[in-house]
């Protein structure tokens, strides 16, 4: 393990490779252009909660092993292995991916390499980026050898240090028999311990990406699909994915009808992969992709319909308590998140909306500054009139029907994730409406 690595951007995905690989055993450098989010993570804390991860980052910092840095030049000097970490955010106005962070950061790095090096590309990109990089990097190199492999990550947001250490594939798009080497010995201990090996081109790395966040996608709005079925015919959605999920070739994972999918992955992957599609003159192929989003869109409105009725569609002088406000539990990441985005237009009818999360109050705050935010769960529903569960926290998940209802107007609660106890909830004296379920 003698090899040195450098990770370019700290964000979700570079903070947790950077601490990871630290895990692994490798001295590690982890590159950022904010000074102010290199200091703290120099200092031990990560900008944003992820579970497990800033006990390991702050193990790694005070070993010693793990360090971060704006500067270029010194992770050029530094490093024998860099992996690309940064975002690829959808363009304003645009469904195409922003490709400038990862130029800018390939720009930064190839001309002051002074030894042969790999660079790993690990962002999540549309097909043929990596072959377009790799001409660049030929014309930008200095007179070593600088090669490029893709490697496409598979975390999962409230699962990413899991995932990193302890990957379900690696997948290793190369050109030459030396990538292909340098990774497996690289990775070496996740292999060991199991990891299967995915060896491929450029352009089918790229599409592992992109192909599985999209079938996950449809997936999920498949079953909201089936759930808009249900409303109209009396059906309960949730009954009709255990019976769906019995059939091995179909399978229970994310048959979970409810608010839809959100956050800073699914949304803008789905969108890009539709646009790259339709600039290869492909378009036709990925049509199916504009009814997937738009059906999960269509969850939000959903919701507001719901509430609605339940409120005998009078928004003024009602009190609407939302719990969740990010995109999903285990996060405070609130990128496109569903339960904030329903919360918005409540508000916007006039109702008057109570908001809490167990760990995104401050990115809600910041991004959603005319909502109002409670200190607890009994303080967003005291007076409410209806109560939405909007992110399956735990916590959410665990209340107490009973005496949540002494702290209400009126006891109605509609589920947005489809996971609360329909029955102890009813017991309990609540007017109990679920998505997809009579």
């Amino acid at each position: 393990m003698s090899y040195r690595i450098t990770v370019l951007g700290t964000g979700y995905l570079g903070a947790t490779h950077a601490a990871c690989m630290a895990e692994l055993g490798y001295e590690v450098l982890g590159v950022d252009l904010e000074p102010a989010k290199v200091a703290s993570l120099n200092e031990g804390h990560v900008p944003f909660f992820e579970p497990e991860l800033e006990p390991l980052l702050r193990k790694h910092v005070e070993s010693g092993r793990l360090r971060f840095t704006t500067s270029y030049e010194e992770a050029a000097e530094f490093g024998d292995v860099h992996f690309l970490c940064v975002g690829t955010p959808q363009r304003d106005g645009e469904y195409a991916a922003d490709m400038s962070y990862v130029d800018s950061a390939v720009e930064s790095l190839v001309p002051l390499l002074t030894r042969p090096a790999l660079i790993v590309g690990k962002s999540t990109v549309p097909v043929g980026t990596a072959s377009r990089l790799s001409d660049r990097i030929a014309e930008l190199a200095p007179p070593v050898s600088v090669e490029l492999a893709w490697s496409p990550e598979f975390t999962r947001e409230g699962l990413a240090v899991e995932d990193t250490l302890r990957p379900n594939r690696l997948v290793f798009g190369v050109r030459s028999e030396y990538a292909e080497k340098l990774l497996r010995e690289v990775f070496a201990p996740v292999i060991d311990a199991g990891s299967p090996v995915v060896v491929c081109d450029y352009a089918t790395a790229e599409l592992v990406k992109v192909g599985a966040n999209s079938f996950l996608a449809t997936k999920i709005s498949y079953i909201n699909a089936m759930a808009e079925l249900c409303d109209t015919t009396g059906a309960d959605v949730t009954l009709l994915a255990d019976a769906l999920g019995h059939d091995d070739r179909i399978g229970r994972q994310f048959l979970n009808a409810g608010l839809g999918y959100g956050g800073g992955c699914l949304p803008k992957d789905l969108r890009a992969f539709m646009a790259r599609a339709g600039e290869l003159g492909a378009e036709e192929a990925l049509t199916f992709l504009r009814e997937v989003d738009a059906i999960n869109m269509r969850r939000r409105q959903k919701v507001v319909d719901v509430t609605a009725d339940v409120l005998g569609n009078q928004w003024i002088g009602k009190r609407v308590a939302v719990l969740g406000a990010a995109f999903k539990p285990n996060t405070d990441d609130i990128r496109d998140s569903p339960a904030l985005n329903v919360a918005g237009r409540i508000h916007l009818h006039g109702a008057a909306v109570s908001v809490y999360d167990p760990k995104a109050m401050h990115n809600a705050r910041r991004s959603f500054p005319t909502l109002r935010y409670a200190e607890s769960v009994m303080d967003a529903c005291q007076g409410a009139h209806v109560v939405l569960h909007l992110t399956a926290w735990q916590e959410f998940r665990e209340l107490d029907p009973a005496v949540l209802a002494k702290t209400v107007a009126t006891p109605n609660v509609i589920d947005g994730q489809n996971c609360l106890d329909r029955p102890t909830w009813r017991r309990a004296g609540w007017r109990y409406r679920g998505l997809g379920r009579s």
